[in-house]
């Protein structure tokens, strides 16, 4: 069967699609309002990027969600995650909040970990093969994304909870229902129904296949058994909706034909947008320059900073796309930011709002913290940081434990921290004024440290020498 088109809903095609929700909105009844918020706001969001087939965005997609809302029932939507590392990154974030946009709006997600397709390695986007990883290690990662997963979804219902009746947030594995067939039989079960022309029409493969590379037989195998899930879901739970970023066009396309030609019927997918940096690479772990989502990865502070950082230009798509803030208010805040530009008030607030979602309460005053320690030099900030924090925030800092003994100086405890050379090139560095504690400057080789004051309340020291050298010191026996 030809190909569904697509139905963009980028600059291109945005004048029309309002149009046509207008006059698809002025037909229906009061019963039909919740499909077509869910669909107007995301659109001005910029979170759906583009719908397929086409007919479903003129017609079957907003009747169906329409209808779902008139029976007080709900649609299934799902969206999968490859394990090929041990954590999420903030390029997972957007496909993973339009599913909790579905499920503020009342219908059940899925998220799917690809504890079985992440052995294969998806080719989409990609210039050569992934690195292939062991079973074990993909088990292990599939766990990490699992707790990851539920661990958004937790945060999801407290911190942003808004009243409404909302549906459930399911993670599954992919693993599950593959473990089980053995290959001869999935082959001869489903392979009939994809057709070789069409697989190799794709621009992931075409790419691939025109490079020095190549292709190997497993990436190839990737879509049909990305289109195997969606199929699976829709049988067992009655999933018609796949959310992917727009780089999975391709495998999401092969899952729709899939499933029409072996059911009739018809199922849907949107695409939500990637995500880049400032050069325009996508941000991810093959690209090098992933802000990873577990704190053991990128701290709260580093990933507070990331977004604290963005630019005036991208700021007000950023809080339309990461943050559940309603846009009246988000305007609202862009307009306070052109009378007081020099506040980042809407760096500061896209920062807290996906801090909080991503890290939790703690986990954002625990950035807050390391950020008044480090740029506003808060001794009340670091006596209340624990020492996760101070190694997080001074990641290259060597940590040191020292026993405090009676009358110890500054010169002592330079040089026990290894922090300055021996001799009278050391001492000369503290009576230059190159020595500061806590964020105060010594200048004293001799004064003897003083607890309150050299040695916070929490045991610690945060010793600087010259303009960027830190050490961190946690005091015995206080």
């Amino acid at each position: 069967m030809a190909a569904p088109t697509l139905r963009s809903f980028g600059l291109g095609r945005r004048f029309s699609l309002c149009k046509w929700l207008e006059r698809w909105a002025s037909g229906q009844r009061e019963s039909h309002s919740g499909a077509q918020d869910l669909l107007m706001t995301q659109r001005k969001r910029g979170l759906f990027k583009e719908i397929f087939p086409a007919k479903g965005v003129d017609l079957e997609l907003p009747e169906l969600l329409a209808s779902s809302a008139k029976a007080g029932t709900a649609q299934t939507v799902y969206c999968g995650f490859d394990p090929t590392a041990d954590s999420l990154h903030v390029g997972h974030l957007l496909a993973v909040l339009g599913l909790l946009h579905f499920q503020r709006a009342g219908h059940h997600v899925i998220a799917v970990v690809g504890g079985a397709t992440a052995r294969l390695g998806d080719p989409s986007g990609r210039t050569k093969e992934r690195e292939a990883l062991s079973a074990e290690r993909v088990r292990e990662n599939a766990r990490a994304l699992r707790e990851s997963l539920e661990r958004l979804s937790a945060h999801h219902q407290r911190f942003f909870h808004d009243g409404r009746t909302w549906g459930t947030f399911t993670v599954l594995d992919n693993a599950a229902w593959y473990s089980q067939r053995q290959l001869v039989d999935f082959l001869a079960a489903v392979g009939g129904c994809f057709r070789m022309g069409t697989l190799l029409s794709r621009h992931s493969v075409q790419s691939r296949l025109k490079s020095p590379e190549g292709m190997s037989l497993a990436e190839f195998f990737y879509q049909v058994l990305q289109a195997y899930d969606f199929y699976h879901l829709h049988q067992r739970y009655g999933c018609r909706i796949q959310l992917g970023g727009s780089d999975q066009l391709g495998n999401m396309v092969s899952g729709y034909e899939f499933i029409h030609k072996v059911t009739g019927e018809d199922v849907f997918g949107i695409t939500v947008p990637l995500i880049t940096n400032t050069t325009g690479a996508k941000l991810g772990k093959s690209a090098g320059n992933a802000v990873w989502l577990n704190r053991d990865k990128t701290s709260p502070f580093e990933f507070y900073q990331f977004f604290v950082r963005q630019p005036d230009d991208c700021i007000e798509r950023y809080l339309k796309l990461f943050t559940f803030l309603p846009l009246p208010e988000i305007e609202h805040i862009m307009q306070m930011h052109t009378r007081a530009p020099e506040k980042w008030g809407p760096q500061i607030r896209l920062a807290t709002e996906v801090t909080k979602f991503v890290h939790g309460q703690e986990g954002l005053e625990s950035a807050k913290r390391c950020t008044q320690a480090l740029y506003h030099c808060s001794i009340d900030a670091l006596e209340i940081m624990s020492d996760e924090e101070l190694k997080e925030l001074f990641k290259e800092a060597p940590f040191s434990e020292l026993v405090l003994d009676p009358g110890t100086s500054v010169l002592d405890t330079c040089r026990k921290a290894n922090a300055i050379p021996d001799g009278p090139r050391g001492y000369q560095m503290i009576t230059e004024g190159g020595v500061s504690i806590n964020h105060k400057q010594v200048t004293n080789p001799e004064s003897v440290l003083v607890v309150g004051q050299h040695i916070l309340k929490n045991g610690l020291s945060l010793l600087k020498i010259g303009k960027r050298n830190f050490y961190i010191i946690k005091w015995l026996q206080l």
